[in-house]
This record gives structure tokens, sequence and C-alpha cells, in this order.
């Protein structure tokens, strides 16, 4: 894991291309945050472990694919989640970092 906060990972969302040091994991939410479901799940399906299988878990309940989804949670240790999407980005996001979950506030994308 490399020393990023909430904050500074919603200011690269302005790139074009997430920060080379991202895992699988957290590339995924940058290209979900940025609208790109087909790279973002592209991204999570690269990581191995717990961290990959919630985020792809989270976009497969994003897709709609419920029954998938489920599947994701428990290969990643999670309950199915019923928070808003936007809530559900921010705490993986926030755990992927290390971090406490942010207070409620807008993603910024670009």
């Amino acid at each position: 894991m490399f020393d990023m906060t909430f904050d500074e990972f919603c200011d690269c969302l302005t790139a074009s291309q997430p920060p080379a040091e991202l895992k699988s994991a957290l590339a995924g939410l940058w290209w979900d945050a940025r609208g790109d479901w087909k790279q973002a799940h592209d991204r999570a399906q690269e990581g191995e472990g717990s961290d990959a299988a919630w985020v792809h878990a989270y976009l497969h309940r994003k897709e709609g694919d419920d029954e998938n989804a489920a599947y994701w949670y428990r290969r990643a240790g999670k309950p199915v989640c019923r928070e808003p999407f936007e809530t559900e980005w921010r705490r993986i996001a926030s755990d992927l970092l290390g971090l406490a979950p942010p207070a409620a506030h807008a993603l910024r994308q670009s």
C-alpha cells in the first residue's frame, strides 16, 4: 500500500489514467468513478484476494447482477451491501487506502 488520502484519491480522478502504483482493486474503483465499468471490471479481475473480490462484488451489484455480486461478496468475506453505490464506493476506497470512511460528500468526477 502507498500513502494517499481519500481526497488525494478523489483528486486524481481528473487524470487520464490512474496512478501507476494503485493496486488492481483501487484502480478498479478509479475507473468506476470515471464511468468506465468495463475497465473497472477488468482491473478488479486482475487482482487477487478479498480486496479485488470486494470491488468485483460492488461492480456486479452496480451492474444489476445480484447473484454474481453475492458470490463475490462471499469471496470477499463481506455482507451483501444494500447501501447507495456512492456510499459503498467511499467505504471500499477508504478501507483499501487504510483510512476511516470519509463524511458523505459527492465524488469528484471529471
